[in-house]
């Protein structure tokens, strides 16, 4: 295999395929990066058995051929080559020339054969979406999936397709995200849960505007998203999502319309009285025309007020303030709307068509 690439490409592109090598592996194979050039195509391809990405780069093909190659190492040799121009050859011993006319490097690579190859995928159920709106929707909700493996399901996102709606869920059993977006076209019917580390590792790198577009194919195991020049194919979570229907309520005994700057600002300076440690409440006093918010903690106190406007009863109600604050960052409306029951039921935080909807569980706390 012989091959010239620039360098600032090839890092690109090799930046992607990391995505796909896991952090510790009993498998050596998984810990390397296939280089595949065949067909006039320069191919990176990695896989961890869980995400697996194949990403085309350019370069002057001079002999094909497929190596695996240790990827951490490959991307520090690549890095921090001081030339634009590389030049990669790999003899019938498998080692690698890796050269810019000013530093060369001698290391040892491997076959191919062994390597995890992406499995095929038949690509029958399909939506398009643009790439900027997917990045979003991930921004918008990543924060509220659980990291705890007991319970899988919450570790993953639902994505849920009906007609030209795709409604996108997450929880960890504190709180509830949900995205409601439109879509250009209807489309059957689709139900599947996505590993929250996937939709981390691609929002990673989805680069493009409101008209570039992702395919999203899918499968009963799998989900497999299209853009550019790459391809990100990742396991499903199996199972059933929890029914969210039935913790959604519209019922409200209190409803506020608050200025959402305003009111993020003041929990995060509230936050600075509280210690990791600790696991103390913001309060929340609402009353005619005004919220004010109150902490008490062993470093100190605070209390600070800002105007809202209200319908229905007063109420004292906390939270935590982390929840509230993951929530807040989100959402992109100057104004927001949060409904209220008691001070042991959810409250809400939604817009009126509902594309977005938070529900943040209370806490217990002593006044």
């Amino acid at each position: 295999m012989n091959i010239v690439c620039n360098k600032q490409k090839l890092l690109d592109g090799i930046n992607i395929a990391l995505k796909a090598i896991p952090g510790k592996t009993t498998m050596a194979i998984l810990e390397c990066m296939v280089i595949e050039v065949k067909e006039g195509i320069i191919k990176l391809i990695s896989n961890d058995l869980e995400i697996g990405i194949e990403t085309i780069i350019e370069g002057d093909i001079k002999e094909e051929g497929s190596v695996a190659v240790e990827a951490k190492l490959f991307f520090e040799i690549i890095r921090k080559m001081s030339l634009d121009e590389i030049n990669i050859q790999v003899n019938e011993n498998y080692v690698m020339n890796i050269s810019d006319g000013k530093s060369k490097f001698n290391i040892a690579a491997k076959s191919s054969e062994e390597f995890p190859f992406l499995p095929p995928i038949v690509k029958n159920e399909s939506i398009s979406i643009s790439q900027f709106t997917l990045r979003e929707i991930i921004r918008q909700t990543i924060f509220s999936i659980s990291d705890n493996e007991n319970t899988k399901i919450m570790t993953g996102e639902l994505f849920e397709i009906k007609e030209n709606v795709l409604k996108v869920v997450s929880l960890d059993g504190h709180r509830i995200s949900i995205r409601n977006v439109q879509l250009k076209n209807s489309y059957p019917d689709v139900s599947m849960i996505i590993p929250g580390k996937t939709l981390m590792e691609i929002s990673k790198i989805l680069n493009g505007g409101l008209e570039d577009e992702v395919i999203m194919y899918f499968t009963d195991k799998h989900v497999l998203f299209e853009f550019e020049n790459t391809i990100f194919l990742s396991r499903l979570i199996e199972g059933e999502y929890y029914k969210i229907e039935k913790m959604i309520s519209s019922d409200y005994e209190t409803k506020i319309l608050v200025n959402k700057k305003e009111m993020l600002e003041s929990i995060d300076r509230a936050t600075l009285l509280i210690k990791e440690s600790e696991k103390k409440p913001v309060i929340i006093d609402i009353t005619d025309e005004s919220m004010t918010f109150s902490i008490n903690s062993q470093t100190g106190s605070m209390n600070e007020q800002i105007e809202v406007t209200k319908e229905g009863k007063d109420i004292l109600i906390g939270f935590n303030p982390r929840f509230l604050i993951d929530a807040l960052r989100v959402i992109d409306d100057e104004e927001i709307k949060i409904y209220m029951i008691n001070p042991k039921a959810p409250c809400f935080i939604k817009n009126d068509d509902e594309s977005y909807i938070y529900l943040i569980l209370p806490v217990n706390f002593k006044v």
